[in-house]
């Protein structure tokens, strides 16, 4: 009875563990990204972004207030006082005053700097500087900590990449750039391929077959083939470097998978009703207009998502067909390329910028993601 058709498979629990540990893989870095996005630079140089709603242990370098300004005077010495971390919620567990001993002093300790100069520092990063007035002035004092930090989340960091228009990282107009690309060269390839997919599917015209093993055989041909070639193309005809060039060449490099995914969907669809809306009297475009494009929705949104991602996540075409030497059409790939290069170090900038270039995506893929396994497999069995 095991072997019968239809029968549930013994290694079904094997498929769902398999499903859910790759789903869990995939999230993982999703995740980490959202959170990182959120936090500062000092949580996350000391710390994992699945620490980041827990108190978390760092050395920081504070200084205190300057001194020319702040100053209070008190017999013969003077004071400055106020607070290292200007009320943010860390603990100083010790301190030092040199980079070489950080650790030398204990919250409420005061430490002598010589000639009768301290300075007292509590946990909370309240502070009393005493010295003359020699000693009281210039730059402020330096005190190096170990403190215990709250969990802290910002909306600096999106501030700074999207809305911070004096911000050379700004990610606003390579955000829309994108969409200037993508949406064109999502939606031009999805038009001519239907046509052409309703063509080869039911159309009879001489070499029909042909030209469907050109469009197989289209598909394993790699773009990188085509660039130089179709970049002195463009130049020849004036098109250059621009937007027009560059949604001409997604939708060439586009169009194989999409005629080839349409057609194979249509050709599945019932021959009953096609021959049925001719008998009708109904012309080609009526029946492709009326009929097909309804039915075919799932193929197209499944394609749409396939151009839709590709197109976003592109580096390749946009540099060799729109990036110009003035950055106005840059788009998000490479912004986030020239923070690479640039700033590395400010990991919270980049995790919003990467965070930011996903976010789209993902809202389109979950939107559309019903249809993608209906259209991927039409045409693959009767």
């Amino acid at each position: 009875m095991q072997s019968i058709a239809g029968s549930k498979s013994s290694l079904t629990w094997a498929v769902h563990i398999s499903v859910v540990i790759m789903v869990v893989l995939w999230l993982i870095p999703t995740v980490g990204l959202f959170v990182s996005s959120f936090r500062t630079a000092d949580q996350i140089s000391t710390s994992g972004w699945w620490a980041s709603l827990f108190p978390a242990e760092q050395n920081v370098v504070a200084r205190a207030a300057d001194p020319d300004e702040n100053r209070v005077a008190d017999g013969s010495t003077f004071i400055v006082s106020g607070n290292l971390f200007d009320g943010e919620d860390k603990t100083i567990s010790v301190w030092g005053t040199s980079s070489r001993a950080i650790d030398i002093y204990v919250a409420g300790d005061t430490a002598d700097l010589g000639d009768g100069e301290t300075i007292t520092v509590q946990a909370n990063g309240d502070y009393e500087w005493r010295g003359n007035d020699e000693q009281i002035a210039g730059r402020g004092q330096r005190v190096f900590a170990t403190v215990t930090a709250q969990p802290e989340f910002t909306l600096a960091n999106y501030d700074k990449m999207l809305l911070d228009e004096s911000n050379v990282e700004g990610m606003a107009k390579a955000f829309f750039n994108t969409l200037t690309v993508t949406i064109p060269a999502t939606i031009i390839p999805i038009v001519i391929a239907a046509f052409a997919a309703y063509a080869l599917a039911w159309m009879d015209f001489p070499g029909r077959a042909l030209l469907i093993a050109c469009v197989v055989g289209l598909l394993v041909v790699p773009l990188q083939l085509a660039l130089i070639p179709l970049l002195k193309l463009h130049l020849g005809i004036g098109i250059g470097k621009g937007y027009l060039g560059v949604w001409l060449a997604h939708t060439g490099f586009g169009l194989p998978l999409a005629i080839y995914l349409l057609r194979n969907y249509m050709a599945g669809l019932p021959r009953d009703i096609i021959e049925n809306a001719k008998v009708d009297s109904a012309t080609d475009f009526q029946i492709f207009v009326k009929i097909i494009i309804p039915l075919s929705f799932p193929a197209l949104a499944s394609f749409a998502i396939f151009q839709f991602l590709w197109t976003w996540n592109d580096l390749l075409v946009a540099k060799v067909f729109l990036i110009d030497a003035t950055g106005q059409t840059t788009v998000m790939t490479n912004q986030i390329t020239d923070l690479l290069g640039t700033r590395g170090g400010n990991w919270e900038i980049l995790a919003t910028a990467a965070f930011i270039s996903i976010a789209v995506p993902l809202a389109v893929f979950f939107a559309m993601q019903r249809y993608l396994v209906r259209g991927i497999l039409a045409g693959s069995v009767k």
